[in-house]
């Protein structure tokens, strides 16, 4: 719900003659999530910027004020548009970003796509395209202020799993229980591989009516769908990213 209010208000915002550009300030650790959602509903003529700070304002040499004139800077960049973030003087697309490190304030990356581009004495340099986003503005303007957005869950493939987790969720799910899954993103290994485990109970759920999705457990490279895959793959996203990407499919196609 707090997704769709501000999306709803970038909507808003793009919609005003009078602004160039969004800022937004954001926590780190799920500011990849914000930027893929705000990257699949928003159709952005403009620049929405997010950007943040890996260090307090307390500390001897916080990096808030920088990151946040460098996003205004490529907010005010001429011809910029699509979601990007801003951090540590790079400009990342939305949806390649992940925080890669824990406490660096270097702590983003774009994986093989690399940065969109540097923002350089409050001038942004370009390394490729501005990101471009959906071709229209979905259905967000539309949605309930206290949307209750469908439950999508992620269960790691790793080694020595048990599928036991999926039968615990999918038994909510066949129950009719409150708030039981609407779909399962599996965290696989390398190419989308899965632990058979893992891999028959994914089966049994979507056999079960439960949206099932592969995406790699990889912060690089993408997944490629080999002949007989009987599970779907995220393709270059990273879990996370793909449960967004599900959900948002299930607001779009409510079930019956």
């Amino acid at each position: 719900s707090i997704w769709c209010a501000l999306a709803k208000r970038c909507a808003q915002a793009l919609a005003d003659p009078a602004l160039a550009g969004i800022v937004i300030t954001h926590g780190t650790d799920t500011l990849e999530e914000t930027a893929f959602f705000l990257h699949s509903v928003l159709a952005a003529s403009k620049p929405v910027v997010l950007t943040c700070a890996m260090r307090p304002a307390s500390a001897l040499s916080p990096d808030g004020p920088q990151n946040v004139r460098d996003a205004i800077a490529a907010a005010a960049t001429p011809d910029a548009h699509g979601v990007t973030v801003v951090s540590a003087g790079v400009v990342h697309a939305a949806q390649d970003v992940q925080k890669v490190h824990t406490y660096r304030i270097d702590a983003f990356a774009s994986g093989d796509a690399g940065p969109v581009g540097f923002v350089e004495e409050g001038m942004v340099r370009l390394a490729r395209p501005w990101p471009a986003g959906p071709q229209g503005t979905r259905a967000v303007q539309h949605w309930a202020h206290d949307i209750d957005p469908p439950r999508v869950e992620i269960v790691f493939s790793h080694a020595g799993a048990r599928g036991g987790v999926i039968g615990a969720l999918v038994g909510q799910w066949v129950r009719g229980g409150p708030g039981g899954i609407r779909a399962l993103v599996l965290a696989a290994t390398g190419n989308g591989t899965l632990h058979h485990e893992i891999e028959q109970a994914a089966a049994r759920a979507q056999t079960a009516g439960i949206r099932v999705l592969r995406a790699t457990r990889c912060p690089q490279g993408r997944i490629l769908a080999k002949p007989g895959d009987t599970i779907a793959d995220a393709g270059a996203l990273s879990p996370v990213k793909a449960r967004i990407r599900l959900q948002l499919e299930l607001l779009d196609a409510p079930r019956a």
